[in-house]
Formats: structure tokens, C-alpha cells, sequence
């Protein structure tokens, strides 16, 4: 993969306005961009059709979890808005993950999310998990796999685990990636663009050290030879 196409850049912003200006300065440099809970709560379905008729890609990172009913016609709704990926929780269980594939129309790609890159042994316990983290996403990836989802979200720490457990054709999308000048932000399993690439990653998703850096462009550059010294993973 070319090192620009593996990048989806996190627009983390509060309005419609803020993202179309960050896809705009970077249009031309990536090619997906990932719309999350806090944008999409501030502007609803419209700012994924703007982003879209733009041209780019949209990932749209809602963590679907709830009734098989409800998650299915989420993931039917979703479909319409020319997304190229969304998220479900994995944590949601098998039938509702088989109801999210049934769902789901071509070329809209399901990607279950294992454990949030905030998530730790501790905090697995309080919610009575009593697994380690990376045993727990492999739990959740095999919950996927039984229901047909066919790709995964999770930190660069556990994916080489969950790639043994999917095998090559999955596609594995890595939140959590700092490039090696930026900051730690709120995640505590991170690695830099190189590393999550030599462990497997196909996309890196990537939002404050690109979105708050003075000049956007150039972060991505950075990251860009960052990850051109990487092995090419297909």
C-alpha cells in the first residue's frame, strides 16, 4: 500500500464547517477521513454527505452497540450515506454482529471494534472482564470472524494477535498510532506510524497530531516518511 492511502485522518472537530476545511487542506494528501461520535453528535448525517460529495472516503466511527433490531437498521441507515467503512462494538455479541452483516450492503466495510485504545486490564476488570486486554480481543475477534465481519479495529499492541487469529485478508485499522514528535494525547496503548505498520496495520487512524498541528499538510508529510521506511505490508 502506498503510505498516504493508509492514513485516515480522525477530523475530532465540533462543526460541519471546521472538518470541511480540514478535508479541503487535505483532500490531496489522504483519502479517508474518520467521522466520530463528537462530530457526528454536533452535525448529524449531513456533514458524512458533504465529506462525501467532496470525493473523499468517510469512516464512520459510531461503535454501533445495542439490539441485533436496532444495530441492523443503524448499519441499513449508515449504508445509504456512501460510507466506505463503519464501526459496531464487538462487545455487542454475536447475533448482533451477524444482524450488522446481514445489513450491510456492498462495498461498505463492517469493522468490528475489540478493546477502546483507553482500555487496560484495570479497567477490563471493573466492567467484570477478567481476561488480559489481549486476550480479550482475541475473544472478540473470534465473536467477529463466527459472524462474518471480516474487519477489525484495535490498538497496535494486540495486531499481531488479532492478524493470527483473522489471518491476511483481514483488514486491520489501528487507532492509537502517534507519530514520534507528537504527544500521548488520552491514549495509553500507542505506538508510532512505523511500528503499527510492522505489526500489521493497513490503516493507521491519526487525528490531533495532523488536526492541531499549524500546518496539517506538513504533519502528514512527516507521517508519510515515517511510514515510508516501514516494510510495505500488503
Amino acid at each position: 500500500m502506498n503510505p498516504r492511502d493508509r492514513l485516515i485522518v480522525a477530523l475530532d472537530v465540533a462543526s460541519t464547517r471546521e472538518a470541511l476545511d480540514l478535508v479541503a487542506k487535505l483532500s490531496d494528501d489522504v483519502s479517508f477521513f474518520k467521522v466520530g461520535l463528537q462530530l457526528y453528535t454536533a452535525a448529524g448525517p449531513e456533514v458524512v454527505r458533504a465529506i462525501t460529495a467532496s470525493g473523499a472516503n468517510v469512516f464512520l466511527d459510531l461503535k454501533l452497540n445495542d439490539t441485533p433490531t436496532t444495530v441492523a437498521k443503524a448499519v441499513a441507515s449508515a449504508g445509504t450515506l456512501g460510507l466506505k467503512m463503519l464501526t459496531i462494538h464487538l462487545s455487542g455479541g454475536r447475533q448482533m454482529a451477524a444482524a450488522a452483516v446481514a445489513a450491510k450492503a456492498d462495498p461498505l466495510l463492517l469493522l468490528g471494534v475489540t478493546v477502546l485504545t483507553s482500555g487496560t486490564d484495570e479497567t477490563l476488570r471493573e466492567t467484570g472482564v477478567a481476561s488480559t486486554v489481549d486476550d480479550q480481543v482475541v475473544r472478540l475477534t473470534e465473536i467477529g470472524l463466527l459472524a462474518g465481519i471480516s474487519g477489525f479495529v484495535t490498538s497496535p499492541h494486540e495486531t499481531e494477535s488479532l492478524r493470527a487469529r483473522a489471518g491476511e485478508r483481514a483488514t486491520i485499522v489501528t487507532p492509537g498510532v502517534r507519530p514520534v514528535w507528537a504527544g500521548a494525547d488520552d491514549q495509553r496503548r500507542f505506538m508510532t506510524p512505523r511500528e503499527a505498520v510492522d505489526r500489521g496495520a493497513d490503516y493507521l487512524v491519526i487525528g490531533r497530531p495532523i488536526t492541531a498541528h499549524r500546518d496539517p499538510r506538513e504533519a502528514v508529510a512527516k507521517i508519510v516518511d515515517e511510514l515510508s521506511e516501514a516494510p510495505q505490508v500488503a
